[in-house]
């Protein structure tokens, strides 16, 4: 089969590789429909994260067809079509049934890797993973793009706005206009916010942003970015802030932009030093976050909404590859030429 790796710091090369077995009862075997670039994963293509050379893709998002399951998999059987979502939730312990799998309590491989590829072997595949009714043939190409959306970035984006507590009426912040920024976008206006402010300096993203709920744009960054949002608040600052980078600069502009009491739902991975928390304590500001919760939320409520067209988070994959373009997939999306680089694996 055909699999993408990691060659160095700005190179991706697509290799020949065996198609992976079935290492545990609970695994399964997924033939590839749909992969996609994250921007995590542009990390380490950008030298920014140490990464060794000639290694696994980062790829952690996917469509796929049941091609083989373990003995231990009684919920998914050979084709059915499915959502693999990079988390690897059991479905029953503590952290699961309230909601946050990132942190499954049953087992520490919880997260995906090497997904860039024609086969994937997906680790405790009983609960985790989400079917899709139907098979790939039965969906559009824009279909299968928001369906695709579901394996990671409308989920985080999601996992943003409900660790925020967007209510109905909020005015809430999105720092980010990529593809996990702009779904946020699409998860605050489905929680009901009344305004939504989303920090943009690109023109396309912008317009997308708008099409999916966004009321204002700020293009300012920094202090600068803080004064404007004050400035449309009138001075109170937002009640709910969704924080999708993960850099030092977009969770200071996160942590100072909400009213007092305000909640930070921060899904964007930390990549640098620490905070003081003195002065949020005072504002007695909330902050909360991590790994989305992928197949809790696409079976409580995101797959139904794709289904029904209540959302469309497909319109984040802008261009669209097949697997043998993956290093101008990856070039692509770290030149910002796509919001979200879309690979067509088969179908």
């Amino acid at each position: 089969m055909k699999k993408a790796m990691f060659v160095k710091a700005g190179q991706m090369a697509v290799k020949d590789a065996e198609i992976p077995k079935i290492q545990a009862d609970d695994d399964v075997i997924l033939k590839v429909v749909r992969a996609s670039v994250c921007g995590s994963d542009l990390w380490s293509f950008r030298g920014l994260d140490a990464k060794e050379a000639n290694s696994e893709n980062t790829g952690h998002e996917a469509l796929g067809v049941v091609e083989e399951v373990g003995d231990a998999i009684t919920t998914f059987k050979k084709g059915d079509f499915v959502i693999a979502p990079f988390t690897h939730g059991c479905g029953h312990c503590v952290a699961c049934r309230k909601g946050y799998e990132g942190y499954c309590l049953s087992h520490s491989d919880n997260f995906s890797s090497g997904y860039q590829a024609e086969y994937i072997r997906y680790q405790h595949g009983q609960w985790a993973l989400v079917r899709i009714p139907g098979q790939p043939a039965d969906y559009s190409d824009k279909m299968l793009a928001s369906l695709q959306a579901l394996s990671d970035v409308m989920p985080t984006g999601y996992h943003a706005a409900r660790c925020a507590n967007v209510q109905p009426g909020d005015t809430a912040a999105v720092i980010g206009d990529g593809a996990v920024g702009l779904c946020g976008v699409i998860a605050a206006k489905l929680r009901g916010a009344k305004r939504i402010i989303l920090m943009s300096r690109h023109e396309d993203r912008q317009s997308l942003g708008c099409e999916f709920g966004a009321t204002d744009i700020v293009e300012e960054r920094g202090d600068d970015a803080v004064k404007k949002v004050m400035e449309l608040t009138n001075g109170e600052g937002a009640d709910a802030v969704l924080e999708c980078v993960g850099t030092r600069q977009s969770t200071a502009e996160a942590l100072q932009m909400g009213r007092p009491g305000a909640h930070v739902g921060r899904v964007g991975v930390p990549h640098d030093e620490s905070f003081d928390l003195g002065e949020l304590f005072f504002r007695n500001v909330v902050i909360a976050g991590g790994p989305a919760s992928v197949a809790y939320y696409d079976k409580k409520l995101l797959l139904k909404a794709v289904l029904d067209g209540v959302i469309n988070p497909g319109k984040i994959f802008t261009r669209v590859y097949s697997l043998d373009d993956v290093q101008q997939a990856y070039q692509d999306m770290a030149a910002r030429k796509t919001i979200k680089s879309l690979l067509k694996v088969s179908y």
